[in-house]
């Protein structure tokens, strides 16, 4: 079974409670839940974790090398900050998706860029907690491609 860490980052310990007009009423735990269920579902097992620390994320997504066949991210306000983000995904080498509960085109305009995109293989955003159900269902995708390939 292939290995998927879907890796959070600051302020995603708040969800359930933080700005639930933007995020949704749903917990952390939920979004965990609902990815143990749709992993299983698609053959996959997965790592999640969540840190407000940006170091803790570099070093999971070094760790991934080793021990994962692909990442789904959401790093928070670190997407549109975190050079040392894009540089750890590229240097890993392993097929990335980044996720956003919100539409991040939508709000304010700082959070039109992101360093971590150019170094995705996809992004998904503006889908509430369904956005992390539909990176498992692309990282599914990407890696069946790959081991046919």
């Amino acid at each position: 079974m292939e290995n998927v860490f879907i890796l959070n980052g600051p302020n995603l310990n708040l969800l359930g409670t933080r700005e639930p007009e933007i995020y949704g009423a749903e917990t952390l735990a939920d979004v965990e839940t609902r990815c143990d269920s749709k992993a299983l579902a698609l053959g996959l097992s997965i790592e999640f974790r969540q840190t407000n620390l940006e170091g803790e994320l570099v070093n999971w997504i070094h760790e991934a090398r080793g021990k994962a066949s692909g990442i789904i991210i959401n790093a928070g306000a670190y997407t549109h900050t975190s050079v040392a983000l894009h540089d750890a995904l590229k240097a890993v080498g392993l097929p990335a998706i980044e996720v956003h509960l919100s539409n991040v085109y939508k709000r304010e305009s700082f959070r039109h860029h992101s360093y971590i995109s150019p170094v995705a293989r996809g992004v998904i955003c503006g889908f509430g907690v369904q956005s992390y159900e539909l990176a498992l269902d692309g990282m599914s995708g990407i890696l069946k491609t790959k081991r046919k390939g």
